[in-house]
């Protein structure tokens, strides 16, 4: 049996391996052409402690100079000694130059291009295999015509191959005025990644997702991966946005509620005019409660003032979250949603 192995490294680039379920961790990333940091194989250096974020493994034998019954606890392994016993993220003290790794490139054709709403468009890209990734993570789209890269996050579930995104459709913009203009299904697209330290943890508390504008699209990715791989665990999402018009994937939103009963939503409009039922910023429509005394992780996609608002309001209130993970864009359209 196979496990997908995803390597986190320092620099925030990801490669997702297969290992046997009877192959040292190690050994998988060596068949990979990815040298993580390592010097006896015995368990007796320590030179390959790495973190394991999520998943189940076995650990051979090692010695307490390489690591401790503190660390062991805490989630540290020995890749020389570590074999799998589901799928694992693992976080590698070292950049992906040091490994000696590259990110991956890949391409597809452009489908399903959507210009539905005035602020946002949406499309997919019909990649040539499958594509593994971490739910919240982004690639780097090449815009067709130009060398130029943009940086967009899934909002498709993992290991699928239509890929899709959802952009925010900046005046000027180059992948904007490409996607609102010149785009055709069949375009090839180019593109690298996966990339980013913004992804789903393993749900072992509840949750609660805090998304600005085009912000939604990793939690999209987020909560298609949990629909199909349940918890039982509280998720409540909050999506914020200047006007009506950037209200999108509502239906979307609705369908995944109807089918994860632990999963509510709701949104707000910071637009005074716009005549929606919650105006202002999310932050305006949560409560103490929402952060569980401290039990929870706080997951907070959007343009940087609004991530910072989301800490302020956190301090106002004196409740630290267990894990507080954000992701910033930047987008002058978007500046003002908090």
């Amino acid at each position: 049996m196979n496990y997908n192995i995803a390597l986190q490294f320092e620099d925030g680039v990801s490669r997702i391996i297969p290992c046997n379920a009877d192959e040292l961790v190690c050994d998988a990333a060596y068949r990979a052409k990815i040298n993580i940091p390592l010097d006896c194989r015995d368990g007796a250096c320590g030179t390959c402690k790495s973190h394991c974020e999520s998943g189940d493994f076995t650990m051979g034998e090692y010695i307490e100079d390489a690591l401790t019954d503190d660390e062991a606890a805490s989630g540290y392994v020995l890749t020389c000694q570590m074999k799998p016993t589901s799928d694992c993220v693992v976080r590698i003290p070292a950049s992906s130059a040091a490994c000696k790794t590259v990110v991956g490139s890949h391409g597809g054709k452009l489908t399903d291009i959507a210009r539905d709403s005035a602020t946002t468009v949406s499309f997919s890209v019909q990649a040539e295999r499958p594509l593994a990734f971490l739910p919240g993570q982004y690639v780097n789209l090449q815009v067709p015509g130009t060398k130029e890269t943009r940086s967009y996050s899934f909002s498709s579930a993992p290991n699928q191959t239509q890929l899709s995104f959802l952009i925010r459709d900046v005046p000027d913009g180059l992948m904007s005025t490409y996607m609102r203009n010149k785009a055709q299904p069949d375009d090839f697209m180019m593109f690298t990644g996966p990339y980013g330290s913004f992804y789903l943890r393993p749900t072992v508390r509840p949750i609660l997702m805090l998304a600005g504008g085009t912000g939604l699209a990793p939690f999209l990715s987020m909560l298609l991966w949990l629909k199909d791989n349940p918890t039982t665990q509280p998720i409540r999402l909050a999506y914020g946005v200047n006007t009506n018009d950037d209200l999108v994937e509502l239906d979307t939103l609705a369908e995944i509620k109807s089918i994860m009963p632990n999963f509510e939503f709701f949104t707000c409009v910071v637009d005074r005019e716009s005549g929606h039922p919650k105006l202002g910023y999310v932050t305006d429509h949560l409560s103490a409660g929402d952060l569980h005394d401290g039990s929870v992780d706080v997951y907070v996609c959007g343009p940087p003032p609004m991530v910072e608002g989301v800490r302020k309001w956190i301090a106002g209130v004196g409740v630290t979250p267990k894990n507080f993970l954000f992701e910033k864009f930047s987008s002058d359209n978007e500046a003002r949603t908090a």
